[in-house]
């Protein structure tokens, strides 16, 4: 019992310590695009709304019929969509945050950082909503069924589960943002959003990773199977929410064969691997990349 006692102790002083650190860090770096950003300078009509190679479309028959002004067109609009799915998982992220923080210890790092970490979450909110309404002024969400499993997601997940959820949905964006944000083709205030967010999120991200590894500590097979699987159900229907066929649609194009062609391009499937090979790095060294975990993946294209 005094060992186990002792390896809880050491686990909670390594939690303390990364969470100080990070918390120092979001003392200094942290930036506000509510103020940073000119919300009301005109946008340049050249410009994507992302690198054109991470269009859904780009590689396709499609793409190549599209005229210039189309495909910025699309990825404006494809672009928008990512943002907003991204407000509706950072509310799940804050619920689930809160409540694993509820009755902390107020005075602890972990308990601070956390708090920290939803405060950013807001004001990335904000940052999306902002930014699409100025490109696109159209707001997207996910399907009903995506919704109301989203709402089961945010009220059941504890632990592993929901730091592991959340180490997904910010990983694939962070590849994809960190591409889009170096792109002098992308507008410029978009380019500001995904520097403000790759930076805020790689502490989230870090913090994630610690909660993940202490809350696997110790636990059953049947656990691990469980969560394993659990997270790779969540995986599979972020990533496959993130470009709503609505998108299309407002962009102007053939949205059904705009989704067939998005569904069956081996170029956007391979981006969409290339953003996850650090998080299934992580989730085979911690034990969640299960044979029955690693089919949701593979049917999202993220393995």
């Amino acid at each position: 019992m005094e060992r186990t006692e002792n390896v809880i102790s050491m686990r909670d002083q390594g939690t303390e310590e990364v969470s100080a650190r990070l918390l120092a860090s979001a003392a200094r770096l942290s930036r506000n695009a509510m103020t940073e950003i000119d919300w009301s300078q005109p946008m340049d009509p050249t410009k994507y709304g992302c690198s054109p190679e991470w269009s859904s479309l780009y590689g396709t028959d499609y793409w190549d019929e599209l005229t210039e002004e189309q495909r910025i067109s699309v990825t404006r609009h494809e672009f928008a969509s990512i943002m907003n799915i991204g407000i509706w998982f950072e509310m799940i992220l804050q619920e689930m945050v809160i409540r694993d923080q509820y009755l902390g210890d107020y005075h602890g790092s972990e308990f601070q950082f956390a708090l920290t970490e939803v405060a950013d979450e807001c004001r990335h909110s904000l940052m999306f909503a902002k930014a699409s309404e100025k490109m696109v002024g159209t707001s997207y969400r996910p399907s009903k069924k995506v919704a109301r499993l989203g709402k089961i997601f945010m009220q059941t997940a504890k632990n592993e589960v929901s730091y592991a959820g959340i180490l997904v949905a910010e990983e694939v964006l962070d590849v994809f943002q960190r591409g889009c944000m170096r792109d002098d083709r992308v507008l410029d205030f978009i380019r500001t959003v995904n520097e403000i967010h790759v930076l805020e999120e790689s502490r989230h991200m870090k913090f994630a990773r610690e909660e993940v590894r202490d809350s696997l500590e110790g636990v059953s097979w049947a656990r691990r199977q469980f969560s394993a699987l659990a997270v790779s159900i969540g995986a599979y229907y972020i990533v496959t929410s993130l470009v709503q066929r609505k998108a299309f649609a407002d962009a102007g194009l053939d949205a059904d064969r705009a989704v067939r062609e998005m569904r069956s391009n081996s170029h956007f499937h391979s981006m969409i691997r290339s953003s996850c090979v650090h998080l299934m790095e992580f989730l085979d060294e911690v034990g969640l990349l299960t044979k029955p975990a690693m089919r949701y993946y593979r049917k999202a294209h993220m393995l």
